[in-house]
């Protein structure tokens, strides 16, 4: 039982007199001041006994709490805390609007300049620092030195610290001013989260607002106490709260681009990797870019095909309909057209084969008409920035069927993947292609229609895996070679393919991802019946391809910009 008030039995004569002593050494009212436990009263509860025996110390991993500091940002979820510790006679210490919230609910609360004697500071920038406060979280309770110390400087024992740090993050993307910014870098509370998760052998730390109800249900079942396990995990959980928080600030500061520091809080874990030997996670935040209407969990190969969808289908956000199928990556079939039903239809035709089990992609609104085409199609996700409702009900009728609302959020703009002993990271490749950026070398300049279906095929080219060669025809892919040790092969590989699907090449148009060094492609290109190309240029051989397609009636337009993609 802790002494609470003059009146209290257990306020001997000899304490009184000491309480007066100090009271008057710290300029504190002798009430405040018996109201805060000292570390000797603290030492003569029933389970502190073990500070006199090290072996007990050693053996007893479970924890009660007594005395708590409270001072957190975010209150929601706080009040069922505040009300079960007070029901367990816990000393509650805060600050600030902590305090004044605990005030509000009724319940008793010692303000921490009542234990430090120094009031809150430079507009609330000081207020826990200070020893009285840190050593009551710090010292090791089967430490000698250190509850000689603690009853020597009359430290009050702090056994939970419960924090929530002022929302950096949040304040960065809202656009506020650098001054508010800085404000918002939290000193105090983050150096109580470093300092009761250091010490969790003895003290309970609840870093944030998102694990109010974790400690909660401890502290339950625990009928007040704490067991070295739970502790040492919300000390694991403190760590990383610090991690990231500091990470976020240094990623504000930090205009050094060799300094590569990333943090992302929330993790996935996923049925497995890219093959079922293989674990797989994914970090990131999935739900702010997507709504799940309906289907499984995604799998690793399904996010990376939707990273891919979402990547090419980025290159024609603003255009006429265009719907995209894509298997393993790269697209097998993408079409522009007047409405959403005619691009589904001709980009399943450029390779019906492939696209069954693919990932589907539209610039715009499925409707019930596009749905009615989509629907005799196995396929694994399908994504769009809308579905009418009677196209969802459709297509949720199977069940396993991943339907995906696409909202509009910024997404990286680095390349991030691991290489060797570290990582690679690069600037994404955010160059389009456009009119403006065509420099004709042919003596035959190419049509409008050519031109716009050379863009087309650009588009395509620059989110197909290298080395790969783009046909396209009328706005429509006609077939892609992907992947290949060889332009040669990947040209042949895509002629092949389009012929098997029975397009005809005449006045298709070719794109490629990086230059020719030899005029082997357009010849071919040429007997197939493509009559224009867009490509980087840059080959000390570029004249050898120009002589050809001069002397066979093609056009041939240079970019300067190289797509490949590893």
């Amino acid at each position: 039982m802790f002494i609470s008030s003059l009146k209290g039995k257990n306020v001997t004569k000899n304490l009184k007199k000491e309480y007066k002593k100090i009271a008057k050494q710290l300029k504190l009212s002798l009430k405040v001041l018996i109201s805060i436990p000292t570390f000797a009263q603290r030492k003569q509860q029933p389970y502190l006994s073990q500070f006199q025996n090290n072996t007990t110390q050693q053996m007893n991993t479970t924890k009660n709490i007594q005395a708590a500091l409270i001072s957190v940002f975010d209150k929601t979820g706080l009040e069922p805390i505040v009300k079960a510790l007070h029901q367990n006679h816990v000393t509650i210490y805060s600050t600030g609007g902590t305090e004044a919230f605990i005030k509000d609910l009724g319940i008793p609360v010692v303000a921490v300049e009542d234990i430090t004697a120094f009031p809150e500071i430079l507009g609330g920038r000081v207020k826990t620092l200070h020893p009285k406060i840190f050593g009551g979280i710090l010292n090791r309770q089967d430490n000698p030195s250190d509850v000689k110390q603690m009853e020597e400087f009359n430290i009050p024992q702090l056994d939970l610290v419960i924090v929530d740090l002022y929302p950096f993050e949040k304040t960065v993307a809202s656009g506020a001013s650098e001054t508010d910014i800085i404000e918002k870098i939290d000193i105090g509370g983050i150096s109580l989260i470093r300092a009761a998760a250091k010490n969790f052998k003895d003290t309970v730390i609840v870093p944030s607002v998102e694990d109010y109800a974790t400690f909660l249900n401890f502290y339950t079942e625990g009928n007040g106490s704490t067991t070295l396990e739970q502790r040492r995990l919300l000390a694991t959980k403190a760590f990383h709260v610090s991690s990231h928080y500091d990470a976020a600030i240094f990623g504000y500061f930090n205009t050094d681009e060799t300094i590569y520091k990333e943090s992302i809080a929330n993790g996935q874990v996923l049925r497995y990797g890219e093959n079922p030997h293989q674990k797989g996670f994914f970090f990131g935040e999935f739900d702010k870019m997507f709504t799940k209407l309906n289907g499984k969990e995604l799998s690793y190969n399904n996010l990376l095909d939707v990273d891919a969808a979402v990547n090419l289908m980025n290159e024609f956000k603003n255009n006429e309909p265009t719907f995209a199928i894509l298997k393993h990556n790269n697209a097998c079939g993408i079409a522009t057209r007047k409405s959403m039903k005619a691009a589904y239809v001709d980009a399943l035709a450029g390779d019906p084969t492939s696209a069954f089990g693919g990932v589907l992609i539209a610039n715009g609104t499925i409707d019930l008409a596009t749905a009615e085409e989509i629907h005799s199609l196995f396929c694994e996700v399908i994504i769009a920035p809308a579905f009418e409702k009677e196209a969802q009900d459709l297509l949720e009728e199977k069940k396993n069927r991943i339907l995906l609302v696409q909202h509009d959020v910024e997404i990286p703009t680095k390349n991030v993947r691991t290489c060797l002993n570290g990582i690679l990271v690069q600037d994404k490749d955010n160059i389009t292609d456009t009119k403006s950026h065509l420099k004709t070398v042919t003596n035959t300049t190419p049509s409008e229609e050519e031109i716009a279906d050379l863009l087309f095929a650009s588009k395509i080219c620059k989110h197909t895996k290298s080395n790969t060669i783009v046909l396209a025809k009328n706005k429509q892919l006609c077939a892609s070679g992907t992947g290949q040790t060889s332009r040669v092969d990947a040209l042949r590989q895509a002629i092949e393919k389009a012929t098997s699907f029975e397009f005809d090449l005449t006045g298709a148009v070719m794109a490629s991802d990086a230059f020719f060094p030899f005029p082997d492609c357009v010849e071919i290109a040429n007997k197939a019946g493509v009559t224009a190309v867009i490509q980087p240029g840059g080959s000390i051989k570029d004249e050898l391809s120009i002589n050809y397609c001069n002397e066979n009636n093609m056009a041939m337009v240079f970019t300067g910009t190289r797509h490949f993609k590893h």
